[in-house]
């Protein structure tokens, strides 16, 4: 795991020894990317300029150094990942072009690097066909120096970030591109204003989603693309080689014909594969556990497959409500991995908050970004890599609002339309502290609170309504942000077409395709990599997903089981009764925390003359609703953060 920085521009590179310090300036914002070593390439007449930092995984000797130029001399490599089956693909590559009567080896490999490997494809096969034939997750940039070409690409789900966008004018303009936008602000010609479109869209999701980035003109690369830019050229072409919506078009339209007990067996082998692939490191290798199905699967599979134990890290919180230590261990000592806890202090996890800004470079506000840096920062004095059980929720159906959909949509549908508003007219007119005294006899707690949020879905007509409702925080950004258009994304405006799925296999793909890669996966990088920790995610093997899309609904969500396959697949390591029990977050008590001990701290960002002197925010529905979470008459606590974490990342930029 690595990260890469550049840029694209002849006018930058008039003078070596500037390019040298100005490459390594902007490589030195993503050092914990790549703590082990640096490494820069520059061709100043054909205007192209490669930076990289390593976190040295495979292959630890100065044979794996990048920017790395290909065997045969075309081609130069900055990338940041991992390609699993590099070395079946060696095989392959020694036996290309070979005839059927002579098939040995006739390529001289340097080292044993799945760099050199991804290289030697792209010589053999081209970019597109290797890509295809990989198995892993990465970003990267190439150039081409016989054809004077840029290729940057990124993995099919999403798991490696990539930034880019033009700078400067005319003849001056700079093409910038890297792991993170840290990165890009470090190039002198770097001047972008902050986009108050993509700050509405992160006040609706906590999180920028889809190619939009904090700065004007900068974009991500999209999951499962490519982009070419030629030197000569102003315009990058960018193109999908890989597409999560037609993997779950295809999977529904053709969907496994077994058993639902053959569908077990398929998804262990599939799974064990993946996970054994994974488990292929020249450095101490472990895995998160939280005791829930998806790290357990991942860990029961890693033991089954390893002589020795397994190495596993889990923190508790001293809050019942948000710990799962207990259920870990737990499964540590059933499955006997030799096993790392810590019982993090609300200090502890208070003193995570300033390094935030500058660990996420944009603004995120996913509040258990804490608990997932504090958990890799256990990791790192162990290990060098961690596999986790990231996205079973997205492929597998377990998130409650699939079971609701399932359960409640059709019901709700036979409701009158003017009756439903009604009700929720009604349940809001009763402020949410008057409901809490009526309900003070009912085992519910902020009782008001829930039937507020509750009446909000009375009101929706369509699932595509009810499902952006449900991943909204605030539903009106643009009255929120001053001068924004919220931008249209796949949840707006510009939804996938997606044939064939019912309603909550659509709401499935639409996070497999949003906040999968947009937060899920951007809030495990950026925490791990700030402790130069390299995360690994089984079940984003693309065999493995494209197997998953395949199998009907109600596989997934089976007898009012949600995840069925997989929690089958882990009851034949780890006893059910360790596993079952309801669904539980990864998150922090940040609602408390607001009230107590980060509450100057939140007055100081919030306050209302600070956010007119800014001018990004209309402070009046702000006020309001710190006022209401500061009195326990509502809890804000999302709504609130999303605006912290702006303030804050603004402070610190």
């Amino acid at each position: 795991m690595c990260g890469l920085t550049g840029f694209l521009g002849r006018s930058a590179l008039e003078h070596r020894d500037a390019v040298n310090g100005v490459l390594t300036h902007m490589a030195q914002a993503i050092e914990s990317r790549g703590p082990d070593a640096f490494g820069a390439w520059a061709d100043p007449e054909a205007g192209i300029a490669l930076a990289h930092r390593r976190l040295a995984i495979v292959d630890l000797t100065p044979a794996g150094a990048q920017p790395m130029v290909a065997a045969g001399g075309r081609y130069v490599l900055a990338f940041n990942g991992e390609i699993y089956n590099h070395l079946k693909l060696r095989q392959e590559l020694d036996c290309f072009g070979a005839s059927p009567l002579a098939m040995t080896a006739n390529r001289s490999w340097r080292g044993h690097s799945d760099t050199e490997t991804l290289l030697a494809g792209f010589e053999a096969w081209g970019v597109e066909a290797t890509l295809k034939r990989a198995i892993g997750m990465f970003a990267f940039a190439l150039w081409d120096r016989e054809q004077r070409v840029l290729t940057l690409g990124r993995d099919r789900l999403g798991e490696k970030p990539l930034y880019y966008g033009w700078q400067g004018q005319g003849a001056n303009a700079v093409f910038l591109f890297g792991s993170e936008v840290s990165a890009l602000r470090r190039h002198p010609d770097f001047a972008a204003p902050i986009n108050r479109d993509a700050l509405a869209l992160y006040m609706r999701h906590n999180c920028i989603g889809g190619e939009h980035s904090i700065y004007q003109g900068i974009h991500k690369l999209l999951p499962g693309h490519l982009l070419n830019l030629a030197a000569w050229q102003t315009e990058p072409r960018v193109w999908a080689w890989w597409s999560a919506g037609e993997v779950a078009q295809r999977g529904v339209a053709m969907p496994f014909a077994g058993s639902p007990e053959q569908a077990v067996d398929e998804l262990e082998a599939l799974l064990s594969s993946a996970v054994g692939q994974q488990m292929v490191a020249d450095v101490p290798l472990g895995a998160f556990l939280s005791g829930g199905v998806d790290s357990s699967t991942v860990v029961a599979l890693m033991q089954a497959q390893s002589s020795r134990p397994v190495k596993t890290f889990s923190i508790g919180f001293h809050e019942a409500g948000y710990n799962e230590a207990e259920h870990a261990k737990a499964v540590a000592q059933h499955l006997g991995t030799e096993h790392t806890e810590l019982y993090v202090s609300a200090q502890q996890a208070l003193d995570v908050i300033p390094k935030l800004p500058t660990l996420y470079a944009e603004p995120f506000a996913d509040s258990s970004q804490i608990p997932t840096y504090l958990v890799s920062q256990l990791a790192r004095q162990h290990v060098t890599v961690s596999l986790s059980g990231d996205a079973g929720d997205e492929l597998f159906c377990g998130y409650n609002r699939y079971q609701m959909t399932a359960r409640l949509w059709g019901k709700l549908q036979r409701v009158p339309k003017p009756l439903r508003r009604a009700a929720a007219a009604a349940i809001t007119a009763v402020p949410p502290a008057r409901w809490d005294s009526l309900g003070r006899f009912l085992p519910v707690a902020r009782l008001g609170d829930k039937l507020h949020k509750g009446a909000a879905l009375l009101g929706y007509t369509t699932v595509a309504e009810l499902y952006r409702g449900l991943v909204s925080h605030w539903p009106e950004p643009d009255a929120l942000v001053l001068g924004a258009h919220e931008p249209a994304s796949v949840l707006s405006g510009s939804q996938p077409e997606i044939q064939g799925l019912n309603e909550v296999e659509r709401m499935m793909a639409l996070d497999m395709l949003s906040y999968l890669p947009d937060d899920i996966l951007a809030k495990v990088d950026r925490a791990a990599m700030g402790v130069s920790l390299e995360t690994r995610v089984p079940m984003l093997d693309h065999r493995v997903v494209e197997f998953a899309w395949s199998l009907p609904l109600g596989y997934k969500l089976r007898g009012g089981v949600t995840k069925w396959p997989l929690r089958e697949v882990l009851y034949r390591h780890v006893p059910r009764e360790l596993i079952e029990r309801p669904k539980m977050g990864f998150g922090v008590p940040i609602d408390h925390w607001l009230r107590g001990p980060l509450r100057d701290w939140a007055e100081n960002l919030l306050s209302e003359s600070r956010l007119r002197q800014e001018g990004f925010f209309n402070p009046a529905p702000i006020r309001q609703k710190w006022a209401e979470h500061l009195s326990g008459q509502r809890n804000w606590q999302y709504h609130l953060w999303d605006v912290l974490m702006f303030q804050a990342w603004l402070e610190a930029k």
